[in-house]
């Protein structure tokens, strides 16, 4: 796989989800069981220096104006994001400095689960210092993670809000783009070689929600590689292009005329930050759902009302 800028890639920003699947699968229980204690047995104490590791997670605490308990983030969080860019830095993702983590006293590290980061999770609980492993893989994983994170750093209210709003922009896209025929898509994240959402991500499931088809469902892989012969087989009417490759996506994929998405010219640039697990899954869904159906199914979700949908 082609590796552009690191922080902005699209299969970078799912780095962990990728590394995490099989790992952290959808269970619930095990950002509990990572969670730690300060306090022993019982309700762990709320974390006022916290060290994330991951930039959908320090995108969360900014999302819950839990910015003040941040002591220091991984490098690609301080790039991405202006409000903890004067923070001091631990490394990169897969790579963090036990020793700069250690040296900011951290009471929680948060981070999520995957073979690059079990190794350093592993010392730093040895050195009694509580780790809090927050699965990402499906939208329920992201939810969860979210009220707990929420809980652990003192913003229990904020968190709860935020997912409600989550909840309550899925409805509104599932109810506006029901009246539309689904549209058989797929989600591009690299162009050569070819990865692609399948089955069983958040991606996945938004994809669903905003009224797509995702003919890549037949994977059980969440992001598998794939043969041009097997797109050009499974004719996609949209083909939603979130790579960072310069080229204009209709013109890229024009190399394959007979693709339903070329005939009819709706191969889309997608946003990357549309594929990121964190808290504005809201804001993707909506592109998503524009995407797929145009921008008259906007006032349709922002309204509630039903879209005029032409026969």
């Amino acid at each position: 796989m082609r590796f552009l800028h690191p922080s902005l890639h699209p299969c970078f920003l799912l780095g962990l989800a990728l590394a995490a699947f099989g790992l952290a699968g959808s269970d619930p229980a095990l950002a509990q069981a990572g969670a730690g204690s300060n306090a022993g047995a019982g309700e762990p104490l709320v974390a006022v220096r916290v060290v994330s590791l991951n930039p959908s997670l320090t995108e969360m605490l900014i999302a819950m104006d839990a910015v003040s308990v941040l002591v220091g983030v991984d490098d690609y969080s301080a790039q991405e994001q202006p409000e903890v860019r004067s923070l001091p830095r631990v490394g990169g993702l897969f790579n963090p400095s036990l020793e700069g983590v250690v040296a900011l006293e951290p009471e929680l590290v948060v981070m999520v689960p995957g073979a690059q980061q079990r190794d350093l999770a592993d010392r730093l609980r040895r050195l009694e210092i509580a780790v809090l492993e927050l699965p990402n893989i499906r939208v329920e994983d992201l939810l969860n993670s979210i009220k707990i994170l929420g809980k652990r750093v003192g913003r229990a209210d904020a968190a709860r809000k935020l997912v409600a709003r989550i909840r309550r922009a899925w409805r509104a896209v599932e109810k506006a783009t029901a009246p539309y025929p689904r549209v058989r898509s797929v989600l591009v994240l690299d162009r050569d070689p070819l990865f692609i959402v399948g089955r069983g991500s958040f991606l996945d499931e938004m994809l669903r929600a905003a009224g797509g088809e995702n003919v890549a469902a037949v994977f059980s892989d969440p992001y598998p590689r794939a043969a041009i012969e097997w797109l050009i087989a499974a004719a996609p009417q949209v083909i939603l292009d979130a790579t960072d490759d310069p080229e204009d996506p209709l013109r890229y994929w024009s190399r394959w005329p007979s693709l339903p998405a070329v005939v009819d010219r709706r191969a889309i640039a997608i946003s990357p930050v549309v594929l990121r697990p964190g808290p504005y899954l809201d804001r993707s869904l909506r592109s998503l759902a524009e995407a797929l159906h145009g921008p008259g199914v906007l006032a349709a979700i922002d309204g509630g009302r039903e879209p005029s949908v032409a026969p």
